[in-house]
């Protein structure tokens, strides 16, 4: 692998950046140092609210581009890059949906908030991991704010309990696997690649000039847009067969890895 030509840099969080206890390595905080030095610009791209991305990334902020709802809307600096909303009857339609399946918990996502129904207080403590800023209410198609996704929780599989119930809607809408436990539907071009690649255009980066990691199927799109795309070794089958390269785990440090290697290029 030729390295020399990087000039931007894009990870994933959860599963990826973050190891097991949604913890960002310290050596990586030396690592984004050096890359800086080079004027490499560093993404973040997430399924997180997008406070919940920053608070991850405090000290380096305002030297990142945030890519934060899958791709529903991306940030630098307090400068908005790309803006994606769900339309209000596209939301309503799949809340609809929603209220026949059993044991989920829906939460709206808005660009600096996150909604949830009054009957999902169990759910707070998983839901604050993700998302910092949110309020409870009694429900949810009576919001007429503006929503970039719909995130949909499920304790046990989202794979298996949700995404069946929500797939016909891939014809018009972006419904992703996002994890274990979660599924997002969104515009159609709210997604991870859609924003990758305006922020791409807007560096005048190309796809041999990015790396991109990711572990699972709501990084797909954004791991097309690099040459250099990395899989980390606890990704899913579908990642794994996408990414042109693989690294090791998020708790083996698998993206310090290739940061080093492109560092030492």
């Amino acid at each position: 692998m030729d390295f020399s030509q990087i000039k931007m840099v894009v990870t994933d969080m959860d599963g990826t950046l973050l190891n097991s206890n949604h913890e960002v390595s310290d050596y990586f905080f030396d690592l984004f140092k050096e890359l800086r030095k080079r004027d490499i610009v560093f993404v973040a791209a997430s399924g997180r609210q997008y406070n919940s991305i920053v608070d991850k990334l405090d000290i380096i902020k305002d030297d990142i581009v945030v890519i934060a709802e899958n791709g529903g809307f991306a940030m630098q600096n307090g400068t908005e890059l790309v803006s994606t909303p769900l339309q209000q009857d596209a939301k309503n339609e799949v809340l609809g949906i929603l209220e026949n399946v059993k044991d989920i918990h829906p939460v709206l996502c808005g660009k600096q908030n996150a909604y949830l129904l009054g009957d999902s207080r169990e759910f707070e403590s998983k839901l604050s991991e993700y998302y910092t800023a949110y309020e409870v209410l009694e429900d949810l198609k009576s919001f007429t704010g503006e929503v970039m996704k719909i995130a949909i929780y499920h304790s046990v599989s989202s794979e298996e309990y949700i995404y069946p119930s929500v797939k016909h809607l891939e014809t018009y809408l972006k419904v992703k696997v996002s994890g274990e436990n979660w599924v997002d539907v969104s515009d159609q071009n709210a997604h991870k690649g859609y924003a990758l690649q305006k922020v791409q255009e807007q560096y005048a980066v190309s796809p041999d000039q990015t790396i991109v990691f990711g572990d699972y199927n709501n990084d797909l799109e954004m791991l097309a847009l690099a040459d250099y795309s990395f899989a980390m070794a606890n990704a899913h089958p579908n990642v794994k067969k996408a990414a042109n390269y693989m690294t090791a785990s998020n708790d083996d440090f698998g993206v310090e890895k290739v940061l080093e290697k492109l560092l030492d290029a």
